[in-house]
């Protein structure tokens, strides 16, 4: 199992996540980086060892355009994005699968639950992107999934993930954001286990309240590939080089 850092976008610069509620969201301080511009921030986790990094970003999950230009600062660091950029539609999965800068476009498609329009624009968009770079995110908020009135209604969070999986998606992230950045430990496991029981071959990334090494390695006991981490990381209760054994 690897670290994939995350990196929440909002007004232009990084912030810190808590619990989901987005309106009190600050810009992020850090034992990492001297400031919360994107592109240090992106350099210190270069630095420390980090390709990949997920990038939430926030703005246009509220229904803003994109941040193309801090996805080209991230690049240029080095970084290989997983970028969550509020997909609801095939146009839109289709503009971020045609990104590219300096010959890299996104290592992965995010596809929140919270942003699909209806199960419908699922379906459209793999078919506008295909499996190869497509990832569903099983948003939760305690337990309970995110998703816009009418879409999945009365489904299950694992009859959601079958649904999806069923349908050819790379991979599945699964997150409650309810222990985003709490240190309250990690709130998914269960549904973590369940759903490798069901699709071994799926990639599975989960996160959210990690406080400690110890935290990581229940990820990985539940059958994670990818865990996400911000605050532990930059709080200095994790670092990038933790060998966290698993899958």
């Amino acid at each position: 199992m690897r670290i994939l850092p995350v990196i929440d976008l909002m007004r232009g610069v990084v912030v810190r996540g808590i619990a989901g509620r987005r309106e009190t969201y600050a810009p992020l301080e850090s034992r990492l980086a001297a400031d919360a511009r994107p592109a240090t921030i992106a350099r210190a986790l270069a630095e420390r060892g980090a390709l990949d990094c997920y990038v939430a970003d926030l703005d246009a999950i509220a229904g803003a355009e994109p941040v193309w230009a801090i996805y080209r600062e991230l690049i240029d660091v080095g970084l290989r994005p997983w970028v969550d950029a509020g997909c609801r539609d095939a146009t839109a999965a289709a503009a971020l699968a045609d990104f590219e800068h300096a010959g890299t476009g996104f290592q992965r498609i995010i596809v929140g639950l919270e942003s699909l329009a209806s199960v419908d624009s699922w379906q459209a968009i793999r078919g506008a992107v295909g499996a190869e770079r497509l990832v569903f995110s099983l948003d939760l908020k305690d337990g309970v999934p995110l998703a816009q009135p009418g879409v999945w209604p009365g489904a299950s969070s694992e009859g959601i993930a079958r649904e999806v999986l069923a349908g050819g998606a790379r991979g599945i992230i699964i997150l409650d954001l309810a222990a985003v950045g709490g240190y309250g430990g990690p709130a998914t496991l269960a549904l973590c286990e369940r759903v490798r029981a069901q699709w071994p071959h799926v990639e599975i990334i989960s996160g959210g309240g990690a406080r400690e090494e110890a935290d990581l390695a229940k990820f990985a006991a539940a059958g994670c590939d990818y865990v996400l981490v911000a605050s532990a990381l930059h709080d200095g209760r994790i670092t990038l080089s933790t060998d966290v054994r698993g899958r």
